[in-house]
C-alpha cells in the first residue's frame, strides 16, 4: 500500500438546506419533529432545527468514498461522537487523516472529523477501510 502514507489528509465540504434535511427524513424514516417542524424546534434547546447526525456523517462516506481512500475502498468499520448540532445552513467540512496502516490486511484507520463554517468540531471519530489492491477494485 505505498501510495497511502501516515498522516495523509483529505477533506470535502457541503451547506446544509432545508432539502438536505426533508430528503434525509424521507429515506431515513427520521421524522423527529426536532429535524422537520420549525415550530416544534424553537421550542427546543436549539431554538431552531438541526441536521440528523446521521446526515451529517454521510459527509464521511463521500469523503472516504471517493477522496481517501477512495474508489474501490470498503468501509469495514466507523464510530462517532456527535459534538455540536448542525443547523441549516451551515457548511460542513468533512476530514480524514490516516493514522494507522495495516499492510497485510490491507486496512487503514482514519481519523474522521466534521467542523462547522466557524472551525468548530460537531462530529469525531475513526473509520477503518479496506482498501483495494493496487490496480484492482476490490
Amino acid at each position: 500500500m505505498t501510495t497511502f502514507a501516515i498522516g495523509q489528509k483529505a477533506s470535502c465540504s457541503k451547506t446544509m438546506t432545508e432539502t438536505d434535511l426533508v430528503v434525509f427524513a424521507g429515506l431515513s424514516g427520521d421524522f423527529n419533529p426536532i429535524h422537520i417542524d420549525r415550530e416544534y424546534a424553537k421550542e427546543t434547546r436549539f431554538k431552531q432545527r438541526i441536521a440528523h447526525g446521521m446526515l451529517t456523517s454521510s459527509l464521511l462516506s463521500q469523503l472516504l468514498g471517493v477522496h481517501l481512500p477512495g474508489k474501490g475502498s470498503i468501509y469495514v468499520e466507523q464510530n462517532i461522537r456527535f459534538k455540536a448540532p448542525v443547523f441549516i445552513g451551515d457548511t460542513v467540512t468533512a476530514k480524514a487523516t490516516i493514522q494507522e496502516i495495516d499492510e497485510e490486511r490491507r486496512i487503514l484507520t482514519l481519523l474522521t472529523e466534521c467542523f462547522n463554517q466557524d472551525k468548530k468540531l460537531v462530529l469525531t471519530g475513526t473509520a477503518k477501510m479496506m482498501v483495494p489492491e493496487e490496480g484492482r477494485l476490490i
